[in-house]
């Protein structure tokens, strides 16, 4: 993989709050791979989502209400969001650029950090497209999904026992097995609007699972574990 370009990782807040709480073993490994990757010259953009933290919101504002627009849990993965960012950036805070990023209209100028933190924007999608905007803006080199999700299946395993994994599929391919809309908490491997501009910019992207080990093959050209999609 390209080292000479920046690689955007989408962090799935279940890795970084399951449903037992923050994740301190994950993380601490977390925090030592980036710094040995970064120490080899590697540079990278962590988008983090919302995890437990933001579907237990959505789970208890829907419990209350009844009825609740998409539009407002949406905002509540969203600020899920920011408080996981804001955890890990706290974590990194020596080597990453001091200010999460929370708006992705303002592309950062001159950046001398070899980390940034980012978190969720806007309602109608999750941070896999957030993460695509700094794939566009910033010229990366790859968008690595990390998640609970290994691989991408040819239909869903948690209700098919016989679901095949899948190791190659092209976006045309990978949008007949989700949802073409986006719904708030939605657990695919990697979410419908940024599907349709990954599809757009001709972008690669890898879904690997959590293993850090898994990840470091794929950075260093290797084999590894995991489900690529491409054009």
């Amino acid at each position: 993989m390209d080292k000479s370009r920046p690689i955007v990782i989408s962090l799935g807040g279940s890795l970084v709050v399951p449903n037992g709480g923050i994740d301190t073993a994950y993380i601490s490994q977390l925090n030592n791979f980036i710094r040995k990757k970064i120490d080899e010259g590697w540079r990278f953009f962590v988008v983090v989502g919302g995890g437990a933290t933001a579907r237990h919101y959505i789970k208890a504002a829907k419990k209350i209400t009844g009825e609740i627009s998409d539009w407002d849990l949406d905002f509540l993965g969203i600020h899920a969001t920011h408080l996981n960012a804001h955890f890990i950036r706290t974590i990194f805070k020596d080597i990453a650029h001091p200010r999460v990023i929370l708006n992705y209209e303002k592309k950062i100028e001159s950046l001398k950090e070899p980390l940034v933190i980012a978190a969720g924007w806007k309602p109608g999608c999750s941070t896999d497209y957030d993460a695509m905007l700094l794939v566009r803006d910033y010229k990366a080199s790859a968008l690595i999904n990390m998640s609970n999700i290994e691989w991408v299946y040819n239909k869903d395993p948690k209700k098919h026992n016989n679901a095949i994994f899948i190791k190659k599929i092209n976006w045309q391919g990978y949008e007949k097995l989700i949802d073409k809309k986006w719904s708030p908490g939605v657990n695919v491997p990697f979410d419908p609007v940024a599907t349709k501009m990954a599809k757009k910019l001709n972008c690669t992207v890898y879904i690997i699972g959590k293993n850090l080990e898994n990840l470091n093959s794929l950075l260093e050209g290797r084999d590894f574990k995991g489900t690529v999609i491409s054009s």
